[in-house]
């Protein structure tokens, strides 16, 4: 196992394993997203924020709402732990290490929704943009601090108790302070 101190990476197989997952998930979304859809109508591309959020609540909280929410929201959350995995660094700020989730989360959603906007029966919407990144994060804050500090305590060094100095006797105030030696 390598060293953990600041900036140092974790174990190279943790690392490895995490890309692996990472191409494997960000392919699997790929095929889910960007296939051609042959569809009787196309509704227009939503850019206005909030309003198919607020379309599908207009009626309450209904399963069919849930479900319609639900799926941007899992569809890329995975990434607020395959993203830090694949980075391998267990000693990181977890506000930057969030930070850094989030941002790359929201560049793939978009990057993702972009795409959709030239495949037929695909339709751009800015709200998939805001429910994956929604999703990025809460996965990001409930496993990854907890996976991190458990991690952190496995590849720690034991430390053993703290070493005691033995009790040292003081010499005598004349010894000590008595002119009568020379040490030359």
């Amino acid at each position: 196992m390598q060293p953990h101190g600041p900036g140092t990476t974790a174990a190279p197989r943790m690392r490895v394993t995490g890309l692996l997952l990472l191409v494997a998930h960000l392919l699997i979304v790929g095929w889910l997203t960007l296939r051609p859809r042959t569809v009787p109508w196309v509704p227009a591309p939503n850019l206005r924020p909030l309003a198919t959020i607020r379309a599908e609540l207009v009626h309450g909280l209904s399963w069919e709402a849930v479900q319609h929410l639900g799926g941007p929201v899992l569809l890329l959350a995975p990434l607020g732990v395959l993203l830090p995995l694949s980075a391998g660094r267990l000693n990181v700020s977890p506000l930057v290490s969030l930070t850094r989730t989030v941002f790359a989360g929201a560049m793939i959603a978009l990057a993702i929704e972009l795409l959709q906007s030239g495949i037929p029966g695909r339709v751009p919407d800015v709200d998939s943009v805001l429910l994956n990144t929604l999703g990025v994060a809460l996965v990001h804050l409930a496993v990854v601090p907890g996976a991190r500090c458990a991690l952190r305590r496995r590849y720690e060094e034991p430390r053993g108790a703290t070493p005691r100095i033995p009790r040292v006797g003081v010499a005598r105030q004349t010894d000590a302070l008595s002119g009568g030696r020379t040490y030359l």
